[in-house]
């Protein structure tokens, strides 16, 4: 395929990962289509998920994500950037062994505390402890202390989270439900063997579908991954390419979305640790460079707002308030849009329950 190499500014960048993101126009599939198409939700807490599926879908309400929890067609799991996800069935199966190199490198850095312990051994008796009974990290770490008592106790909790896929069970992660981390296999709670580690380029295409047009490295960042570029040129016949404002290439599926620089885009209330926000290595299709780490502080994300499609500032439930902080001055249009999208999420995730929405302190 002859490929073009036209330059792309950041504004159309940002319209087509917006709709690549389902946050141009709120689509009508279903919570479970949407966490496939999204290649998963990035998850730490148990929240963030819900929001992000609110923002991006029409008629979606928290249930329709903790049913097919509950009913184990998707699952809370370590994969991308070894951090917890929200992820298919499906994915849970075949993602995690994909992004293994990863894991592998996180637990050289444990090596030292683990002399004495083949990991071999180690994953065999992991996973016949969860299997038989799903434990927390604190039991299954107790329970590797009686085989391994002169190991570093961490170093075994991250062996066993390294080289088994443990998912959360229910119902921690369902919505308005408590409960510990508890572990068991991602074959034994899913009731499918593991698959083999797939060659990387049918999640290359994913990729593109939902983050991009993108670089090489945009998706080493997504995925926590090296040595991608392989898979890109294998697919290169296929794909077409264009060029940013830094003259980076970038890849794309011929027939995704690309809409005009200048395509509305509607205000959206987005949860920490939004994928949008964590899935490029150039984040300024989304994040103004003045912008840059304002979302953050420390190692606490703090849940974000997009104006015209970009970072405008940040969010919090306080008591009953909605409490909107911009980055800079909202016209009295834009607050209006800001307004009405807030209380259409307040309805979604919040039914019944009074909220004002009210500005707060502008961060500087």
């Amino acid at each position: 395929m002859t490929t073009t190499k036209q330059v792309l500014g950041t504004r159309a960048l940002n319209r087509a990962t917006l709709a690549r993101q389902l946050l141009l126009r709120r689509s009508p599939m279903s919570a479970e289509d949407a966490v496939g198409h999204l290649v998963g939700l990035q998850a730490q807490n148990v929240k963030p998920p819900y929001y992000a599926l609110a923002a991006r879908l029409d008629g979606f309400t928290p249930e329709a994500l903790s049913r097919p929890m509950a009913g184990r067609a998707v699952a809370r799991i370590v994969t991308l950037r070894s951090t917890i996800h929200t992820h298919t069935a499906r994915d849970c199966l075949t993602l995690r062994p994909l992004v293994q190199p990863a894991r592998d490198r996180e637990l050289n850095q444990f090596r030292k505390g683990l002399t004495g312990v083949g990991l071999d051994r180690l994953a065999a008796l992991a996973r016949e402890l969860v299997e038989a009974e799903p434990r927390t990290m604190k039991q299954l770490r107790e329970a590797l202390l009686k085989e391994w008592p002169d190991a570093d106790p961490r170093s075994l909790s991250v062996a066993a989270r390294c080289t088994l896929p443990l998912v959360q069970i229910t119902p921690r992660g369902l919505w308005g439900r408590s409960g510990q981390v508890t572990l068991t296999t991602a074959e034994h709670w899913l009731g499918e063997p593991a698959e083999p580690a797939p060659v990387p380029d049918a999640t290359v295409l994913r990729y593109l579908a939902a983050f991009g047009p993108a670089s090489v490295k945009d998706m080493q960042t997504w995925a926590g991954l090296t040595r991608l570029r392989e898979a890109f040129e294998r697919l290169r016949p296929d794909l077409v390419t264009f060029r940013d404002e830094t003259g980076t290439e970038l890849f794309d599926l011929p027939d995704a979305p690309r809409p005009g620089p200048d395509t509305p885009a509607p205000p959206r209330f987005l949860p920490e640790f939004d994928n949008l926000l964590l899935s490029h290595a150039d984040r300024t299709r989304v994040v103004p460079p003045e912008y840059r780490g304002r979302h953050w502080q420390g190692n606490t994300a703090h849940r974000t707002l997009l104006v015209d499609g970009f970072l405008a500032g940040l969010w919090r439930l306080d008591e009953h308030a909605l409490v909107v902080e911009p980055f800079g001055r909202l016209d009295g249009r834009r607050w209006d849009e800001v307004v009405a999208e807030g209380e259409r999420m307040l309805r979604v995730m919040h039914p019944g329950t009074a909220y004002d929405i009210r500005l707060g302190t502008v961060r500087g």
